[in-house]
């Protein structure tokens, strides 16, 4: 399986953690190839044959509050049109999308990245508690991306009050250990023809190497790229 990622950002050390994500997709079989220029990322999509695109980037216009001034010239990004079209014919085509952790942040000028990934940032009303240990729950045990995982603990951040597409049915939830309500932080379903996972954790390193974690982001990517049950079930 060939996985594209789209990467970079601020806040986050995302060299780091895409290194984590290549290694951890590399021992299920997953190939994977990163690139911090979005637009050159997708636009390959053309012409090379990938399974799946995973977004672990922080790339949005970053207007209206000056306290990302210092960081738009580098980061501020405006997803053309070009690129909105060929990333939602290669998910409704068939294609895999991946999201993690900072992924609902993303693309906020494109009004269909929320229904293609399923949730997204609204500005004013979503919020994080600091980083810290987080307890995650199962949800629903019966879906072939979370049958047979525990429950575990991580040190991470919890996303809260998410802006979620109607048809999303959390697979996984999560909260801080000081006693905030449950969230949704996993959810897998159908785009067109595509298959979408989205999982909300993964700040950093440490995150996406805790060991059912690490199962968990094997499996999204092998859900969402197409593999059958029984590739999850051996993961």
């Amino acid at each position: 399986m060939r996985n594209l990622i789209l990467t970079g950002g601020i806040r986050h050390d995302f060299a780091d953690s895409t290194e984590a994500v290549v290694a951890l997709l590399r021992d299920v079989g997953i190939e994977s190839v990163a690139s911090e220029d979005i637009d050159a990322g997708i636009a390959s999509l053309a012409n090379e044959a990938f399974d799946l695109v995973t977004v672990m980037a922080l790339r949005w216009p970053m207007e209206g509050d000056a306290k990302y001034a210092p960081y738009r010239a580098r980061w501020g990004y405006h997803m053309p049109e070009e690129s909105r079209r060929t990333l939602k014919r290669y998910v409704d085509g068939g294609g895999g999308l991946f999201g993690l952790h900072t992924a609902c942040l993303c693309f906020d000028d494109w009004d269909e990245w929320r229904p293609l990934l399923g949730g997204a940032w609204s500005w004013g009303r979503s919020f994080h508690p600091p980083r810290g240990p987080v307890l995650v729950e199962l949800t629903a045990a019966r879906h072939a991306l979370t049958r047979g995982l525990p429950g575990f603990a991580v040190e991470d951040e919890v996303f809260s009050a998410l802006s979620l597409a109607d048809d999303v049915e959390p697979l996984m939830t999560a909260r801080p250990t000081d006693g905030a309500d449950r969230q949704p932080v996993v959810w897998a379903r159908r785009y067109g023809a595509g298959r979408v996972a989205y999982d909300a954790l993964g700040h950093d390193r440490s995150s996406l190497e805790t060991e059912t974690h690490r199962r968990l982001i094997q499996r999204c990517a092998l859900w969402a790229g197409g593999s059958a049950e029984e590739t999850l079930a051996a993961v």
